[in-house]
């Protein structure tokens, strides 16, 4: 009982502060509102517990063995928030009446996991500090996961439920766009620490 609370005590730290999740999930509030960012918020909550059972489970290995394959999801994933964050930066609910943009999907949300720079790091993070190889290694890692499982929902709906309040603040197109530049910009800031050595 005590690793599930300290488990859960490290998901939840990691798991409700910034991040690229955390701010797309936002700016999807402000946007699409919560209906429509429901796929997008599911596919996080799945995404990464499920990521964490591959990794703790063989993908590890794989790293280690052919440290190149790492390198290349990195720099797949630096581009890849370069350009959510160009999108969110030209990204408007409204023009012309009608939708410019589409919220994630569960697929696209879920996939994004794998190229989320903070997500590996709380991801190998969690599988080095909570398992042992005293103890058999799958069922520490299906406990991690499920552990994960069960705080990124809510973490996850925190963020999105603030960026539904959010958008009772912005009360013109103008403003909302001003956000959105803003969000676009944080993702860009949290590639940095990927980006240093």
């Amino acid at each position: 009982m005590e690793l599930i609370i300290a488990i859960a005590l490290f998901a939840f730290s990691s798991g409700i502060t910034p991040g690229p999740n955390n701010i797309m999930l936002m700016t999807s509030g402000v946007n699409f509102g919560i209906k429509r960012s429901l796929p997008h918020l599911m596919g996080i909550s799945l995404g990464f517990p499920t990521m964490i059972l591959a990794i703790g489970l063989g993908l590890s290995a794989v790293f280690q063995t052919y440290p190149i394959i790492h390198q290349i999801i990195k720099i797949i994933g630096i581009i890849y928030l370069l350009y959510l964050s160009w999108l969110i930066a030209n990204s408007s609910s409204k023009l012309e009446g009608k939708s410019v943009a589409k919220p994630l999907s569960f697929i696209q949300a879920a996939a994004f996991q794998w190229v989320n720079p903070k997500g590996w790091i709380m991801a190998v993070g969690a599988i080095a500090t909570f398992t042992s190889v005293q103890q058999e290694l799958t069922a520490q890692v299906i406990t991690i996961a499920t552990v994960f499982l069960c705080v990124a929902f809510p973490c996850a709906i925190v963020w999105l439920g603030f960026g539904v309040a959010l958008k009772r603040l912005l009360k013109n197109e103008r403003q909302q766009k001003l956000f959105n530049i803003s969000m676009a910009v944080l993702l860009v800031a949290s590639i940095i620490p990927m980006i240093a050595p």
